[in-house]
């Protein structure tokens, strides 16, 4: 009996941690556009519009509605040919390095800015989940 007293005691505490240890979406946010400012404003532009021909934008970006492959590309780089609000954009874009709390607070960011919408929040485990 105290086995199984103890594995629930361990399991609900280990779960209450992980739900206390996730970040307000405001922090995530803010934190975020410190990242997007560090990291990714050079090639996307502090108004999210990129670089016509060159870096695809964020603002109003139909990219970002398949937030598992926006995800994947920050976490792993992206390389090749993309389709962007109608347009195509063949560039190299390469990890930052980032780890998965950074991603979620840049992609909480980038949701939220310039246009774009949703309801979603991007946490450090759906980070986490993206494989290569």
């Amino acid at each position: 009996m105290k086995v199984i007293f103890s594995f629930l005691f361990l399991s609900f505490s280990s779960i209450a941690i992980h739900l206390y240890q996730q970040k307000p979406l405001n922090q995530s946010i803010a934190d975020g556009e410190e990242i997007y400012a560090d990291f990714c404003l050079q090639c996307h532009m502090d108004n999210g519009q990129g670089v016509p021909g060159s870096f695809p934008p964020l603002a109003k970006s139909d990219y970002l509605k398949n937030i598992d492959q926006s995800i994947h590309a920050i976490k792993f780089g992206l390389k090749g040919p993309i389709t962007v609000n109608g347009k195509s954009y063949n560039s190299n874009m390469i990890s930052q390095g980032l780890d998965d709390e950074e991603i979620a607070d840049v992609m909480n960011y980038i949701l939220r800015s310039w246009g774009n919408k949703t309801d979603v929040i991007i946490t450090e485990d759906k980070v986490a989940a993206i494989q290569k």
